[in-house]
């Protein structure tokens, strides 16, 4: 008997209705004589009801207790999809994210999985219970619940699949795979059939919202297949998988566009040993990510210095540039918020050339101005105004052949 561990967000149990339909999926699979573990989110719209909620009782609220309000989100649905499983004659048991074992950091509000402690769990799953366990939560060292951040639920999924050593995670959503680019956005993206952990990561982290990169890292450091499907049909969605020889034969194998960045440049920064260190190290201290960092040195030994954050760190991370920038000499800080960054992604770049050239060339001919460019084996970025967004995206779909089905 395989073990198999299904997770669905928020939209899938959104009301009591769609959670008797992920009862439906769910007794299937025990029916077909698999050991199944059920992650759940909370109902679509509840957590951030949770944090308006909190913010109406306090400006700044506890981080500890606002973990613990969180959490409730997917107490709340494991409870009833036990309930509903049970009515229907199903052995079925809820659990919390620290009875399911699920040991986490002490970082409130984006907690780090550290170790799962997976014997209750399968204690359950070989007595022939359907196990059914709260996402996107856990328990710090003292016991204190803690919760994993936006998306965590895919966390908490993977990493149970990897604890068990199950044979496969599906994660169920409202959408039936990871397709070529937002179908949003270009209405000829397909679903592709299979990809490498490495080209999920870089999709997952450049603007597509399917998996949580964290998720996708678990599942790359365990060798975790992960099934992305939709919780609304019953077709096969997209694997997740190590990589294959044959998926070089496909040089681009996705087009990203993230509209959530920001851009800052400090002018005429002195060209030292030092600088830089100046510069990030107060926006680590932050908690600051920074994304794509450009550095133009000039003739008389200053530099330009330009990095991207997302917009929910932009206000902070301008806040700090400009008191470091009086610090180091930089006589001014200019920022811009109307960019977007679009990027293509495929594992054949590694053995393929030209893909920059294909790529520049097809934004040149909409007359789409590239401000930042970033590389890594199998990716290319490029920062261009956000009005242009769309039209890159589409334009370089079609540039790369991706209007058309893979052989």
């Amino acid at each position: 008997m395989a073990i198999r561990v299904q997770k669905y967000g928020g939209t899938s149990v959104a009301d009591i209705d769609r959670i008797n339909r992920v009862a439906d999926r769910v007794s299937k699979a025990y029916d077909e004589g698999d050991k199944v573990v059920v992650v759940l989110s909370a109902m679509a719209g509840v957590t951030d009801s949770l944090i308006s909620l909190a913010r109406k009782a306090a400006l700044k609220p506890d981080t500890r207790e606002l973990d613990v309000l969180l959490a409730t989100g997917e107490q709340t649905t494991a409870a009833l999809l036990a309930m509903i499983l049970t009515s229907r004659g199903y052995m079925a048991k809820s659990f919390l994210g620290f009875q399911a074992g699920i040991r986490t950091d002490k970082t409130s509000g984006k907690a780090r999985i550290l170790d799962i402690d997976g014997k209750n769990i399968l204690n359950a799953v070989h007595a022939g219970y359907i196990a059914v366990v709260a996402g996107f939560q856990g328990a710090d060292e003292d016991g204190d619940i803690t919760t994993l951040g936006r998306g965590g639920s895919d966390t908490s999924a993977v990493a149970i699949a990897s604890s068990l050593k199950a044979d496969v995670c599906e994660i169920f959503t409202d959408v039936d795979g990871v397709y070529t680019t937002d179908p949003r956005i270009c209405d000829k993206a397909r679903k592709i059939k299979r990809i490498s952990y490495e080209e999920m990561l870089e999709m997952a982290i450049l603007g597509a919202k399917v998996l949580q990169i964290r998720s996708v890292e678990f599942a790359k450091k365990y060798n975790v297949p992960v099934h992305v499907r939709s919780s609304f049909n019953e077709e096969e969605g997209t694997m997740v998988v190590n990589e294959t020889a044959d998926m070089e034969s496909v040089v681009v194998s996705g087009i990203t566009c993230d509209m959530n960045e920001a851009r800052i440049t400090l002018k005429n920064v002195p060209d030292q040993p030092g600088t830089s260190a100046k510069i990030f190290t107060p926006l680590a201290e932050a908690e600051i990510c920074v994304d794509m960092i450009i550095q133009n040195t000039q003739s008389n030994g200053d530099t330009d210095l330009t990095f991207t954050v997302t917009k929910d760190d932009f206000a902070r991370a301008r806040e700090i540039t400009e008191r470091v920038a009086k610090d180091i000499g930089s006589p001014e800080v200019v920022t811009a918020v109307d960019i977007a960054k679009v990027s293509v992604i495929g594992l054949g770049m590694k053995s393929h050339s030209g893909v920059a050239a294909t790529m520049f060339q097809a934004l040149a001919n909409e007359n789409i101005n590239i401000r930042l460019i970033s590389t890594s084996e199998i990716r290319i970025s490029c920062v261009i105004l956000a009005k242009y967004a769309e039209l890159a995206v589409r334009t370089l779909h079609t540039a790369f052949g991706l209007d058309q089905e893979q052989k």
